[in-house]
């Protein structure tokens, strides 16, 4: 079987957080890509970031990390344009997991709970916490033609809304698939 891909979301303006939040350092000292980046590829060995131009600390620090680096010209066009770029540098893919380095507080088990439910069939899987659905999402490879091709601002969004038959839900005691950092109050 093909490997399930890590693709870790690294694009966003952080324009709500005041400063380059993904390179903002946690209580660790670690920044918060380079925790997203390293508990995503603990599971996926083959981990990609999609980045906006000009950023060339974040790349220097997640090509450190094994990530290989996709820059996306595209990136202020919305989180669609930087999710195709991912998806598009990994066709060879089994599948993929859609993370976003914004959220470092996901445990790897999580990932995990993602990866074997995609190697054991799943189409789409979405971990969830008391009955709440939370981040990342999992697809598997016949989802390319429609992930490689997302425009604009929602991601994946229309994908899950119109197909919720496909979603499997992997239960998870994991409340990092909730806590987004979007400002310095969320830290």
């Amino acid at each position: 079987m093909s490997p399930v891909v890590g693709i870790l979301l690294a694009a966003g303006s952080g324009s709500r957080f005041g400063a380059n939040k993904l390179l903002h350092p946690l209580t660790d000292g670690i920044p918060m890509a380079v925790v997203a980046a390293r508990r995503l590829r603990f599971v996926c060995n083959i981990s990609i970031a999609v980045i906006r131009p000009g950023e060339n600390d974040l790349e220097r620090q997640l090509q450190e990390e094994g990530l290989q680096v996709v820059v996306c010209d595209e990136s202020l066009l919305g989180m669609g344009h930087s999710l195709a770029a991912g998806v598009n540098a990994s066709s060879y893919a089994g599948g993929w997991i859609i993370a976003l380095a914004d959220m470092p507080f996901i445990e790897s088990t999580t990932y995990q709970c993602v990866v074997t439910a995609l190697q054991t069939g799943a189409s789409i899987v979405i971990p969830e916490t008391n009955g709440r659905r939370g981040h990342p999402v999992g697809f598997a490879a016949h989802w390319f033609d429609k992930l490689s091709t997302l425009r604009g601002d929602t991601g994946a969004r229309a994908l899950l809304a119109s197909s919720p038959t496909e979603i499997f839900r992997c239960t998870v005691d994991d409340p990092g698939i909730f806590r987004d950092i979007d400002s310095m109050a969320d830290l």
